[in-house]
């Protein structure tokens, strides 16, 4: 069964992904299948789709399935190895910003890179879960808050902090396995624009 998500690490994988007809052929992999049945749904020729796949099972992209005889060939059965995929900040190399950099840590870059962050180490944590086939202890929280006011959200943000701190402090244990918390508020996307 193919991942939910796939985080992308290497500049090869994200190269062999950011190509418009190979995420035409991943979006149509979902469910096995040979460069024959793809090049027919999406209207390319068999032996181009061929060539995108070994290009995507090269970079990790797709997994090969099977091999299953027609007529006189034998043909490859791949799949997507996800549903989607997110590009690491690794990929970048010495591009790729880190939270260490940024000096405004009430600036959207110091949270782009924060998440750039969690993204690259969620994705190692997978693979070396995989790997010892253990599971990851995580957890996530999302909710959604309207401020009346700036004044309401720098008080806010003033308590959130005092009140993470406050955990982190009563919970903290200097023998114990270190964990990563992040917290981040930003204005949620809305249909109409709204007034910072």
């Amino acid at each position: 069964m193919a991942a939910t998500v796939q985080v992308v690490q290497t500049l090869d994988s994200a190269a062999a992904l950011l190509n418009s007809s190979r995420l035409k052929i991943l979006a149509e992999l979902a469910e096995p299948d040979s460069a024959s049945g793809v090049a027919r749904r999406i209207g390319l020729p068999r032996q181009q789709v061929n060539y995108h796949l070994r290009e995507l099972e090269k970079a990790g992209l797709v997994d090969f399935i099977e091999e299953r005889r027609r007529g006189n060939c034998m043909e490859r059965v791949v799949r997507a190895t996800a549903r989607s995929y997110v590009i690491s900040t690794e990929a970048l190399g010495s591009l790729g910003d880190t939270p260490d950099e940024q000096s405004d840590r009430f600036s959207i870059a110091y949270l782009i890179s924060l998440a750039a962050r969690l993204i690259r180490d969620l994705a190692t944590l997978r693979a070396r879960a995989v790997d010892a086939n253990k599971r990851v202890a995580t957890l996530a929280l999302e909710t959604a808050i309207q401020f009346a006011t700036a004044a309401d959200r720098a008080q806010f943000a003033e308590d959130l902090a005092a009140a993470i701190a406050q955990l982190a402090a009563k919970y903290h244990a200097p023998s114990g396995r270190p964990f990563r918390v992040i917290a981040g508020v930003y204005p949620a996307i809305s249909q109409t624009k709204t007034k910072e």
